[in-house]
């Protein structure tokens, strides 16, 4: 059949005008290309190998193997980038002999490449890395967050790939959890706002017609992955309904409201069930109910898992259908020949009815017209020489604002802005080196190799010496490393870093830990390593003023070294031009204005989070305070301050009218300040147990030296409602407490 698509084009934007030869294609597939459609395979799967089956230097399609999976097992998709960042030349060959396939006719359906381009496209040279989720999260601007999308979408798109597994829609509730990191933090309105902005960065304005500037995205992962009771990665979760509908669920509805086109499993299990085979949650919540147009993806080798791993399937094959009829749609599988085996047993499957026909044209159609929402099936791709802006100076500036607003002051008791009338020392395992400020994902999976790093971009330490040159010494004192997957560290050059220490008075101790992700990044202890506390107190001992600098994809515990410094920072994982932006801000020319995504946590063991119930903080016993973190949610400093004045309220209201909140914010400081303004609320009385105080609305306002802004917020009785015993959404009028910083009230709904 002929294959027609008509395009409008203006520049480098492409829409399609599907046919109905195009419409009715996919009805005319074969029962094995169907199968093929929802099979994904890695790109090792198709590179050339040596000897020992390790994938060649530079990295090279098999055109046997690409044959193989592609005509004679009709792959649907292929993801992954084999174990290093590649250039875009590499890039554009590998995806368009991938496509040349679809427009020599070879296949009927051209094929969708995926990549996990989670801050810019980690995975291709000179791309723009941006911080990582977390520290996203930090700056509390959703504009922020789609303009990330946006440009990340572009590099993406420039590299030949039309579909990015991102944003990472997981709560950040448990420290432990190794991917903390690439979340939005812990709350889930906080996630639902900034998760759907960056959707709306990487699709544009229309996610049925995705032009050639922007992305597939995909939510992950669905959903619960990140609750394992452990802290370990792809370990058991127990959610009880009522905080599955009130927490996890939220962001991925927003996502799909938003216009999310895929979605991820999670590899996990919640409540004693696989994350692919809860048919409640992937068909009847996000298919049937949300109404949610696109496919679901399966993780690394999920499918299979379910026999190797779950032990709730027998064998592979009844793994298969299990996952299938729950209503994932595309098996991740992603290796060979197991993807050779996944293809057999599932043509036996539908041929045995054990998978229907219509379960199958289910899955494939959703993949079909996602293929063509994102112009796939154009014989002619996206020139890559036409993506100008790739890198560009505008990119990299955008990059730098966003670790600008993000990187948040936890304690300043004058220390900061630095004083560098006089000499510095710059020290600690995470100062001179680009991977402590990208962590994970970032050119390697675990992000690890130095020989990767982006050129021209700084180290903390490359930074603070050529802004201030000899007045900046340097001593690193402590390197760290992994022995046996574990985290260690050991003292490097000691008596160097305690022969600086009497050259100056100031000290910036850039501490941390390791990158790592997924199984890679279980850790044992949220506590920070000793030896990294060390370096901290033999400053304190000489009486020096210490700025710590927190470089971390999670907190991790420093109560022993909090008290005696001058000054705390933490900079999450702010991307490749951290370094620039930190120095920035500690040296007086920017201005803080990052908040916490999450709870800091002072005691390892103690996981708290801000919207807890009140019971939590009764004290009837000596000085006993049950909830005592580090720094608390939504908290951070800046140079100057800001108070709360003339909040304003409706006092009563009917439970159908809208309710207003105005306060002005006003600066009281010399210089201007960037204020996240928040608005907490909590329910005094409620048949279920109310959380104390829950985020309602939030917004990042720029308020001149000396200025006042008003700010307005309309709370609606749906932001009001709770999930109640029966596991239904209801609305309770009575008296709800409010506040806004240091302002508080109360509204009764009758």
């Amino acid at each position: 059949m002929k294959k027609l698509l008509f395009f409008l084009c203006l520049g480098a934007l492409t829409s399609c005008v599907v046919t109905k030869e195009q419409a009715t294609e996919r009805t005319n597939l074969t029962l094995e290309e169907k199968v093929g459609q929802t099979c994904q395979i890695t790109l090792d799967a198709v590179a050339q190998t040596d000897a020992q089956g390790r994938t060649l230097v530079p990295l090279k399609l098999d055109t046997n193997k690409l044959t193989e999976a592609l005509v004679k097992y009709k792959v649907g998709s292929i993801l992954n980038v084999s174990w290093h960042t590649l250039t875009r030349a590499q890039w554009q060959e590998i995806t368009q002999t991938i496509h040349s396939y679809y427009t020599s006719g070879r296949i009927k359906v051209p094929v969708l490449y995926g990549i996990d381009a989670i801050h810019g496209v980690n995975y291709t040279q000179g791309a723009t890395l941006f911080p990582q989720e977390i520290g996203l999260a930090a700056t509390w601007n959703p504009s922020l967050a789609a303009e990330f999308g946006r440009i990340t979408a572009y590099e993406t798109r420039a590299s030949g790939i039309p579909w990015n597994f991102s944003p990472v829609l997981d709560l950040g509730r448990n420290p432990l959890w190794s991917r903390t990191f690439e979340t939005l933090g812990e709350d889930p309105y906080l996630v639902s706002q900034m998760g759907a902005a960056i959707i709306k960065g990487y699709q544009g304005t229309n996610p049925r017609v995705i032009d050639s500037l922007h992305v597939l995205s995909c939510m992950k992962h669905f959903v619960g992955y990140s609750a394992a009771a452990s802290g370990r990665d792809r370990t058991p979760a127990w959610i009880p309904d009522k905080y599955m509908k009130e927490l996890y669920l939220p962001s991925f509805k927003s996502a799909v409201q938003a216009g999310a086109q895929t979605v991820m499993i999670n590899s996990g299990t919640v409540n004693g069930i696989p994350g692919h085979v809860n048919k409640s949650l992937i068909q009847y919540t996000l298919k049937d109910e949300w109404k949610f147009p696109g496919f679901a993806v399966s993780d690394w080798e999920d499918f299979n898992m379910l026999h190797t791993v779950h032990r709730v399937a027998p064998n592979l094959k009844t793994a298969y259908e299990q996952a299938f009829n729950a209503g994932v749609d595309m098996s991740m599988v992603p290796l060979s020949p197991d993807y050779k085996t996944y293809c057999e047993l599932m043509l036996q499957s539908v041929n045995e009815a054990n998978i229907t026909s219509a379960r199958l044209d289910d899955a494939v159609n959703r993949i079909y017209r996602t293929k063509e929402a994102v112009g796939l099936f154009d014989l002619h791709q996206p020139v890559l020489s036409n993506y100008t802006a790739f890198g560009s100076s505008q990119h990299k500036a955008a990059a730098k604002q966003t670790a600008l607003e993000s990187i948040t002051l936890l304690k300043n008791n004058g220390t900061l802005p630095l004083k560098t009338n006089t000499k510095f020392l710059v020290a600690g395992p995470c100062s001179d080196n680009l991977v402590y400020l990208n962590g994970a994902w970032s050119h390697t999976w675990q992000g690890m190799d130095t020989s990767f790093n982006t050129k021209g971009c700084k180290t903390i330490v490359q930074a603070f010496q050529e802004k201030y040159g000899v007045q900046c010494l340097f001593s690193k004192g402590l390197e760290l490393y992994k022995d046996k997957e574990v985290e260690q560290s050991r003292f490097v050059s000691l008596e160097d870093y305690i022969k600086k220490l009497d050259e100056v008075e100031t000290v910036v101790l850039c501490l941390g830990e390791v990158p790592a992700t997924e199984k890679p990044g279980d850790i044992r202890s949220l506590h920070l390593d000793s030896k990294q506390l060390e370096l901290a107190k033999m400053a304190y001992a000489k009486h020096k003023n210490v700025i710590i600098v927190l470089v971390e994809g999670r907190p991790r515990i420093i109560r022993d070294i909090v008290d005696p410094a001058g000054a705390i920072v933490q900079c999450y994982l702010p991307g490749d031009y951290g370094a620039e932006a930190l120095v920035e801000l500690l040296s007086g020319e920017k201005n803080f204005s990052g908040k916490l995504p999450y709870t800091y946590p002072k005691y390892d063991g103690v996981i708290e989070y801000y919207d807890r119930p009140r019971s939590v903080d009764r004290s009837n016993v000596g000085d006993f305070a049950a909830f005592n973190p580090e720094w608390p949610f939504g908290f951070g400093l800046h140079y100057g301050e800001v108070s709360y004045e003339h909040l304003k309220s409706n006092e009563v209201l009917s439970e159908n009218s809208p309710w207003e909140i105005t306060v002005d914010v006003i600066n009281q400081s010399n210089r201007e300040i960037d204020e996240v303004v928040q608005l907490y609320v909590g329910d005094e009385f409620a048949s279920m147990v109310p959380a104390g105080e829950q985020l309602k609305r939030f917004l990042k306002v720029k308020i001149p030296a000396g200025q006042t802004k008003e700010v307005r917020f309309v709370i609606n009785k749906e932001d009001l409602m709770f999930v109640n015993e029966a596991g239904e959404w209801v609305f309770e009028p009575g008296t709800f407490n409010f506040s806004i910083g240091t302002k508080t009230g109360s509204v009764l709904f009758r």
